[in-house]
């Protein structure tokens, strides 16, 4: 990668973490969790989803482990939307269902970035010619936070139900992974995965549109 595009990419991951992390928060908050619930379930959607990655691809310790700097924005945007919360009383519940408005979008932005980011890591681990683990890494980084942060909240994994997810992740990680094949411009083709996944996503929930389902009579 050349300097430009990694700090185009840190910048990129950061903001993915900040969205992951508020919606976390945000989740926490209306399951009644306590100021440490909001933290820690915001720290996991943050980098959970980085931390699988990182075991699956053998890269050990995690990078979450190493570079603090990511753990500590997300810890920062728990602590800021615990407090925002708190100040605003009982105006933040009144305020639920653009709540949920924002949580959706958050969601969608942080999975965008790190459905990106899971490719470009397997690429730069030299898997880049094998387009399935590159997919499952697109996969895995931008779905496995919200995986834990919906399980440990009591809540079923968005991945497994609801205006698909997961699709939309491996949408935005396979244009991304054709795209630096094809050996376009790596920023461009950051920003088309990236688009392509929160277009599907804020569509899909805007339209209501979700995969099949066995439904009982």
């Amino acid at each position: 990668m050349t300097d430009v595009f990694q700090a185009l990419f840190n910048i990129a991951e950061i903001i993915g973490t900040v969205a992951f992390a508020a919606s976390g928060a945000m989740l926490a908050i209306d399951r009644e969790l306590d100021l440490f619930g909001v933290i820690f379930l915001g720290i996991i959607a943050a980098v959970g989803g980085g931390i699988l990655r990182d075991v699956l691809l053998g890269a050990l310790p995690p990078s979450a482990f190493l570079h603090s700097v990511y753990v500590a924005v997300a810890f920062a945007t728990s602590l800021a939307v615990f407090l925002y919360a708190e100040l605003r009383g009982s105006r933040y519940w009144r305020q639920v269902g653009a709540i949920d408005r924002v949580v959706n979008l958050l969601d969608a932005v942080g999975l965008g970035i790190f459905s990106v980011v899971g490719v470009q890591t397997a690429v730069d681990a030299g898997h880049g010619g094998n387009a399935f683990l590159c997919l499952f890494m697109a996969m895995t980084t931008g779905a496995g936070g919200g995986v834990l942060r919906d399980l440990l909240s009591v809540t079923t994994p968005a991945v497994l139900k609801k205006r698909i997810y997961a699709v939309a992740s491996l949408a935005g990680g396979g244009a991304y992974y054709a795209l630096i094949r094809a050996q376009v411009n790596g920023t461009a083709a950051m920003l088309a995965g990236m688009v392509l996944t929160v277009v599907i996503r804020v569509l899909a929930t805007r339209f209501q549109w979700d995969l099949p389902k066995v439904r009982r009579l």
